[in-house]
């Protein structure tokens, strides 16, 4: 199957309780923390980052991936205390990181948040990708306006304000970040490459690592050994990987063979029997949890979170 013709199941676009330009900016007293649409360079963004390999190799020095193996727990929903064997928790750039485990800090890298859109037609509007008649480029299935990461002089200007909010991540004691939506230029018709894409997340993963984050491949799973290793990712993020193919492998295979046991693997209850598979089949090797479709906080209707 080809990965056009993959559906790209994501978690649901939370309407958090900021406006849309406190949510861009952070919410609260202190909003330096969490990045705005107007960060400005920082002086240590960019430097380079010692090490060997990234992708699959020696992790770089200063950057800890996630624990292989551990329990982890997908609260980008909205956060809420992780059980007494949760080791690993992922949580919204605008949450504070969970206490006493690993926490990654997830981060909409390549598109709009639907609730901050009228933000960035207001203060970037270049930086939405358009149609040819100037309409914003959607994903359709979250509502989420797709960023224009076409030119080198775009993806400059985007890696300035996603710094900001790993900035904000690294601040606050997120250990890795989790950039959402790098196969976005699969729903952009065209307009984007994929090489855009991964000069675009190489940009991301030299900021996020300067700042002492690792970075997590989300998804994408036909992107080559060599890119990955262009764009220096530490570990894997996989959803629905258990129900796709990817060539002879699945998709979850396919993480393997680049990250080893650096994969998390997130199924859904929506599926079919997946995640018993994946238990089955991986579970005593790698992370994998089950997780409602829209990753509602615990006590909540239809909340539900299981790991092998």
């Amino acid at each position: 199957m080809t990965h056009a013709a993959l559906i790209v199941l994501r978690r649901s676009a939370v309407i958090l309780s900021c406006t849309a330009a406190m949510v861009l900016t952070g919410c609260g007293d202190d909003v330096s923390g969490q990045g705005s649409l107007d960060t400005e360079p920082d002086a240590t963004a960019g430097m380079p980052y010692v090490g060997a390999e990234p992708g699959g190799g020696t992790p770089v020095e200063g950057v800890a991936p996630p624990p292989a193996g551990a329990v982890v727990d997908y609260q980008i929903g909205g956060s809420y205390p992780p059980a007494s064997d949760v080791d690993v928790v992922i949580r919204d750039r605008s949450d504070q990181p969970a206490e006493g485990v690993y926490s990654i800090c997830y981060v909409n890298a390549f598109q709009a948040q639907p609730h901050e859109a009228s933000v960035w037609e207001e203060r970037h509007p270049d930086l939405i990708l358009r149609s040819g008649v100037g309409d914003a480029v959607e994903d359709e299935d979250w509502g989420e306006p797709l960023l224009d990461i076409s030119t080198d002089a775009k993806r400059a200007r985007l890696v300035e304000i996603v710094d900001g909010w790993l900035a904000g991540c690294a601040e606050r004691g997120f250990r890795a970040v989790e950039p959402d939506n790098l196969d976005s230029w699969t729903r952009s018709s065209g307009l984007l490459k994929r090489d855009d894409a991964v000069e675009y997340a190489r940009l991301v993963v030299e900021r996020a690592h300067a700042r002492g984050l690792a970075v997590a491949q989300k998804n994408a799973a036909e992107l080559t050994d060599d890119e990955i290793r262009r764009i220096g990712f530490d570990f894997a993020i996989a959803e629905d990987c258990q129900r796709y193919s990817w060539g002879r492998l699945w998709e979850c295979d396919r993480y393997l063979s680049v990250y080893g046991d650096r994969v998390i693997e997130i199924e859904y209850t929506d599926g079919s029997g997946e995640f018993d598979a994946a238990c089955r089949a991986r579970g005593d090797r790698i992370s994998i949890l089950l997780r409602d479709r829209d990753v509602v906080p615990r006590g909540e209707p239809g909340y539900v979170s299981r790991h092998c």
